[in-house]
């Protein structure tokens, strides 16, 4: 796991000094070494956190000395044990023991089908100096981040985090509407997209070629959505559950190499338990390390539940609290997720990993089985609206009306009026908009009341639940589910779920693993019966029967809980004086009285504004660093 950066300069010789500076920005990423390469045209810098072949000799940027090819890698290639031996048949030699010189050589052997080869979690970029090209490629989930900027002049800089890139002084820092309008609907911004408007993301499962006579061409090389356009056939059910257990068995052990210490997280619930009862049915529980964090308000902790699983497990169990004094680590929190991002689950997660951190380099994770099982509630909202769209349309808002009059507003976590409140609110919309409702923190007549006119008139007339409605459109035809399972990888996994996870680990230079995330097990899920997925109210059902017979049943019945923080009373009290010192002291984006107003009802509980005004403090507080 490592940073990487790197600059294409045609005119003039590229800037030797940013790029360093470049590498320094993202020292967390990789603090046991630096490297930098500069020839010609091109600089490339890398910072290295050594996992597998912990030798100087794997250190980067790496050079092909038959072809001159040099790259920088983000990431881990799990089956480079098996590329090498195809390559070895080939008649290619090795000098080192890691994945880095795998992927080099395949990418001489095979140009761009190399990525067709590959399992793993990504972002890399090769310098061909033969044909003055930088080739690019972010692995199929987006796992690992690549951010990039063309110049006006053509040139080209990118690198792991945008915090990077902001070294070289020509990348302008101007507010995309574009991404401030996602941001402030969904509390995080979608890719390709960035906060500032000349930066883009290369899109997971896409790579680029960049050329001075070609530009800056990029092409996706694998798409999930065939999956879900041709449906797998089984004998029966439990031939699938069977399936997936093995699959998920290889998929953990080939992400169980290394060469430092592994552990993994664990919550309690079905996702980690499963990946933590796979790790131990393939060696001695008792060296399986595994690492929960909770809360001291206790609606909000899962630390009992995951202190169960654990001692049923057998595992070597840790376990910490997150602290009060969050006010004092905000700050770090709102720089490590580099750009504006409010999920407040990254709160917990980035204690996670720096208790973790203490212990193990490498940490597995459950995410991801959500999306491709059907495990959220949004799921079962999108089953019921259907029933519910038979009701004459003002029934259905007369109820949420009542609703938002009569249900009290509490500060606890997901509660029932908060999801009643939100269901009734899009149960009477089209498939499409309704689930994106379900996601949806402010809408655009708050969107009006929030921002200074200036602003909103430069966010009028774009709608960020267009780039859903493109998503959606890529599955048209099938099942309302597994629409809506696609959609959310496309959109919440790849720009939500899976920049927590590599912002958090990262920060305290902790390699995040997530073996539910490979194209076997994500082609597999496409390709089930939605019933195998979602029966009824039986959400991951065909997850929950692979793993019967490893875990216990209250374990597998056990409601999803969320790994969120309790944001809404810290605003009203630890988080209290940051926002209110930000009403009038902020970016002036926002209106002061609108942000106060939203503020004083929360306080009263008139409603829970929890997640609306983190999204503000979160913004103002990177937006005061910009």
């Amino acid at each position: 796991m490592c940073g990487i950066a790197g600059i294409v300069s045609w005119d003039k010789p590229p800037d030797v000094a940013a790029a360093k500076r470049m590498a320094d920005a993202i020292r967390h990423r990789g603090p046991d070494a630096n490297g930098m390469w500069s020839q010609g045209p091109a600089v490339l810098v890398h910072r290295r956190l050594s996992v597998i072949d912990l030798s100087a000799d794997a250190n980067q940027p790496m050079i092909d000395p038959e072809s001159g090819l040099v790259i920088v890698f983000n990431g881990e290639i799990y089956n480079f044990h098996a590329i090498r031996r195809d390559l070895e048949q080939r008649g290619v030699n090795f000098l080192t023991d890691g994945d880095t010189e795998v992927l080099l050589k395949s990418y001489r052997e095979w140009g761009s089908g190399c990525l067709d080869r590959l399992d793993g979690m990504f972002a890399f970029a090769i310098w061909d100096p033969g044909r003055r090209r930088l080739f690019a490629a972010r692995d199929p989930f987006g796992e690992k981040p690549f951010f990039y900027w063309v110049s006006p002049a053509g040139d080209f800089v990118f690198a792991s985090e945008l915090k990077s890139l902001l070294e070289v002084p020509e990348v302008p820092r101007r507010i995309d509407p574009r991404g401030l309008a996602q941001f402030l609907s969904i509390n995080y911004l979608l890719s390709p997209t960035s906060i500032l408007a000349d930066v883009k993301k290369l899109e997971p499962a896409h790579y680029l070629r960049f050329e001075r006579d070609g530009g800056c061409r990029i092409q996706r090389y694998w798409d999930l959505a065939a999956g879900f356009h041709d449906k797998a056939r089984y004998r029966d059910f439990g031939e699938a559950a069977d399936a997936l257990r093995e699959i998920i068995d290889r998929s953990v052990s080939d992400r169980m190499v290394s060469d430092v210490p592994l552990g993994a997280f664990l919550s309690g619930g079905v996702d980690s338990s499963s990946i933590v009862a796979s790790m131990v049915s393939q060696g001695d529980p008792g060296n399986v390390k595994t690492f929960s964090a909770g809360f001291r308000e206790k609606t909000y902790s899962e630390l009992p539940q995951a202190r169960e699983s654990a001692g049923h497990l057998g595992v070597d169990h840790h376990e910490t609290i997150v602290h009060g004094n969050i006010q004092d680590d905000f700050a770090n929190m709102v720089a490590a997720a580099d750009e504006p991002f409010a999920d407040s689950s990254m709160i917990p997660m980035y204690y996670l990993a720096e208790f973790a951190r203490r212990q193990v380099t490498v940490a597995l994770s459950g995410d991801g089985a959500d999306e491709l099982f059907l495990g959220y509630e949004t799921f079962v909202a999108d089953k019921l609206a259907r029933w519910i769209r038979r009701v004459p349309g003002f029934v259905t808002d007369a109820m949420s009306r009542a609703a938002s009059v009569l249900v009290p507003t509490t500060h606890d976590k997901v509660s029932f009026d908060y999801k009643l409140k939100h269901f009734l609110k899009g149960a009477g919309m089209p498939e499409a908009r309704a689930h994106y409702e379900w996601r949806l923190i402010r809408d655009a007549v708050e969107m009006e009341q929030l921002l200074e006119p200036a602003w909103h008139k430069e966010l009028t007339g774009y709608d960020p639940f267009e780039a859903f409605a493109s998503h959606d459109a890529e599955v048209a035809g099938c099942h309302l589910l597994d629409r809506a399972s696609y959609v959310d990888i496309k959109t919440w996994l790849v720009d939500d779920i899976l920049v927590k996870v590599d912002r958090s680990t990262m920060a305290h230079s902790l390699e995040a693993r997530v073996p539910f995330l490979n194209r076997t097990i994500a082609e597999f899920a496409a390709g089930l019966p939605v019933a195998y997925k979602l029966k009824g109210f039986d959400k991951k059902r065909i997850l929950k029967t692979s793993q019967a017979d490893r875990l216990p049943l209250h374990v597998l019945q056990r409601k999803k809980a969320g790994f969120n923080a309790p944001v809404s009373h810290w605003l009203v009290k630890e988080l209290r004086g940051e926002i209110e010192h930000i009403i009038d002291n902020g970016s002036g984006i926002f209106r002061s009285e609108a942000v106060r107003s939203l503020l004083q009802r929360h306080v009263a509980k008139a409603e829970d504004g929890g997640l609306k005004l983190f999204g503000i403090l979160n913004f103002e507080l990177w937006h005061a660093n910009l």
